[in-house]
């Protein structure tokens, strides 16, 4: 969501500049930093910029200058400055009070600095600005664009790596199983008189337990789950929230796949998926 955009243009010896910077966040966040003469047009252009821009911490700054500006573009109301001062004097004197702040009161009060500046535009002025705007929203949003098309790649190299580790884990996985059947049958022989036994029973047995330390389902369900997100990247619209939402199923089947497992030579592929996996999500905060 990290984005820029300017865009400057004169009109009439008028030069209106409008930059927009954008930072990571969760939600839409619009700050909007406006000259005087564009006060009244605020929620139109928050509504510009709300259209345009999707998600992210949003800082608008708009400045409107007068190229060839060379006269005051304020006067003085001179009698009501008087009479300011002839009233905070007498107040002053009243109390014994010092006067010498009376000249910065009285013209600091209110009306009696009047502005000469037109403040506000006709609709063909407005028009004109606006489109600066939407030329600086699409410059940001151009920004973005290349930003997420590195970010893709970035992605499709994690997950590349991650479904790797998964076939490793896959062609492990039957010497994981052979290596628990004959454990557990081990381990039987060795405590349990051989005559006693229930052949029947054992298998039985043997087959429970290695049923609750099965992973097929979770490497099924992990590969869905890697594909399902290399589907929704090459979707055009914003797909960051929902990339988000895979991403936490993902982590939940390698978190499974690690527990059930229970064998050293898998663990070490689990903690490379994890490993990507959270620069996935670390990645994730930049995309809308």
């Amino acid at each position: 969501m990290t984005g820029y955009g300017v865009a400057s243009r004169t009109l009439d010896i008028i030069t209106t500049t409008v930059e927009i910077k954008t930072l990571n966040s969760k939600f839409l966040d619009v700050n909007i930093r406006l000259p005087k003469l564009l006060a009244d047009r605020e929620l139109e252009i928050r509504s510009i910029i709300t259209n345009k821009l999707t998600r992210g911490k949003v800082s608008l700054t708009i400045e409107v200058d007068n190229d060839q500006e060379t006269e005051i573009q304020q006067h003085y109301n001179e009698a009501l400055f008087s009479k300011y001062f002839q009233e905070l004097k007498k107040l002053a004197d009243k109390v014994g009070a010092e006067d010498n702040e009376l000249f910065k009161l009285a013209l600091n009060s209110p009306d009696v600095i009047v502005s000469d500046q037109n403040s506000s535009l006709d609709d063909e002025q407005w028009s004109k600005i606006k489109s600066i705007i939407l030329d600086a929203t699409k410059a940001c949003n151009g920004f973005r664009d290349k930003e997420g098309a590195e970010l893709k790649q970035k992605f499709e190299q994690y997950i590349s790596t991650i479904l790797s580790a998964l076939i490793k884990v896959e062609e492990l996985d039957p010497d994981r199983v052979e290596r628990i059947r004959t454990r557990i049958k081990g381990n039987l022989n060795e405590f349990v008189d051989q005559e006693s036994l229930d052949k029947n029973r054992l298998e039985q047995e043997i087959v429970y337990y290695i049923e609750k330390l099965d992973i097929t389902e979770e490497k099924v369900r992990l590969k869905s789950h890697l594909q399902h997100f290399m589907e929704v990247l090459d979707h055009n619209q914003s797909s960051g929230k929902k990339l988000g939402f895979i991403s936490q199923e993902i982590g939940r089947e390698i978190n499974t796949i690690g527990s059930k497992a229970n064998d050293a030579n898998i663990q070490k592929h689990v903690v490379s998926m994890k490993e990507e996996l959270e620069k996935i999500k670390e990645q994730l905060l930049n995309v809308l």
